[in-house]
């Protein structure tokens, strides 16, 4: 059919006439538009006859209004194609809606902020609800947990991180020995630089470090594997089949990060200790001294009070990868956004999370 019409369509010029036939359609139009046009533009008046014009669209009465714009007069028009004209030369007339300003704003731009604030406060409770719902019910029933991801959630959040936990503290243990030594040494105290340390590295810095290795390992890693489910909707496939990606997806994560915390935290901060025993041998305190300082400050309460916050802290940084993995939008920068909100979250969530335990601690006074 299309090329019978274009078979039909033709342009004929003589004269000061041109003479168009057929249906002029796209393809017509695209076929003509340049000889047409230059014959409009070279004769002055030149006289266009659609008497044989069957048919025209959209694109065919743009073709003949550019024609007439250029100096051509219409005539012979059928009411079927002068109405299609008048319509497009309507629409061309119309004026064109201004593009819209942007317009800063910060009252609004607030606004905005808060109420995004409002909605994914209302999305996390929502989330942590469920979360609770699935926990429950796999404690009820027990048999219910998949033990197989559990472990491989283990061992790509825990295993695996050991060598960047174990470097990460040593280091860290060697900077802050050095970093105490120095204002220390102006009092001759630097034998009190493994109290410093000890205390530093169970109660806070040990737990805390490990939270920033875990987010930005783990969190990330849960984020953009749970985002880029999302954006395959094989998260919508899951729950038409029945199963629910709480119990399926989340749970296992957020077990696996909850469990790995602990060890990650203790590992860390022996490697600290270690390295900030390397520092001071380096200043000539053998390591009888270093232990007997460390065992005058450090106490059982000091590491169960680390130990035990950390579990929250895994819990925090699992479930917002979770969360930020589920909560995916559409398009090719949604799993990269899903990842830095991840990691970001789980940063923030550590930090406010250590804050609420010094606190709570110190009233207890321990």
């Amino acid at each position: 059919m299309a090329k019978q019409a274009q078979a039909s369509t033709g342009l004929e010029v003589s004269g000061g006439a041109a003479l168009l036939s057929g249906r002029v359609d796209t393809e017509a139009a695209a076929r003509l538009w340049d000889p047409l046009m230059a014959e409009a533009r070279k004769a002055q008046g030149l006289v266009l006859d659609l008497s044989k014009v069957e048919a025209v669209d959209t694109t065919g009465a743009t073709l003949v209004l550019s024609a007439e714009a250029a100096g051509a007069r219409i005539e012979g028009a059928s009411p079927p194609v002068v109405a299609v004209l008048d319509r497009v030369r309507a629409a061309l007339a119309a004026p064109r809606p201004k593009p819209a300003t942007y317009r800063f704003s910060p009252v609004s731009g607030i606004g905005r902020r808060v109420v995004n604030a409002g909605h994914n406060l209302l999305d996390a409770l929502g989330f942590v609800g469920e979360l609770l719902v699935v926990l429950l019910g796999t404690v009820i029933r027990p048999h219910r947990l998949r033990f197989r991801e559990l472990l491989r959630h283990l061992d790509e959040a825990g295993t695996r991180a050991f060598g960047l936990a174990v470097l990460l503290g040593s280091l860290l243990g060697v900077i802050l020995a050095f970093q105490s030594a120095i204002p220390l040494r102006r009092f001759g105290a630097e034998i009190f630089v493994p109290n410093l340390v000890g205390i530093s590295l169970l109660r806070e810095l040990g737990p805390l470090m490990a939270g920033v290795v875990l987010a930005g390992r783990t969190g990330s890693a849960y984020a953009a594997e749970l985002g880029t489910m999302t954006v395959n909707e094989e998260v919508a496939a899951l729950r038409i089949m029945g199963i629910d990606p709480m119990a399926l997806l989340v749970l296992p994560r957020v077990l696996a990060g909850m469990l790995v915390m602990p060890v990650l935290s203790l590992l860390l901060t022996l490697a600290g200790l270690i390295g900030m025993a390397l520092i001071m041998g380096m200043l000539g305190f053998p390591l009888t001294t270093v232990t007997q300082q460390l065992g005058s400050t450090v106490t059982v309460g000091d590491m169960l009070g680390g130990l035990f916050k950390s579990l929250f802290f895994g819990l925090a940084i699992a479930g917002i990868g979770c969360r930020a993995g589920l909560g995916a939008g559409r398009g090719p920068r949604a799993v990269g956004d899903a990842a830095t909100s991840a990691v970001v979250g789980g940063i923030v969530a550590i930090v406010l999370l250590d804050g609420g335990f010094a606190v709570l601690y110190e009233r207890l006074g321990l």
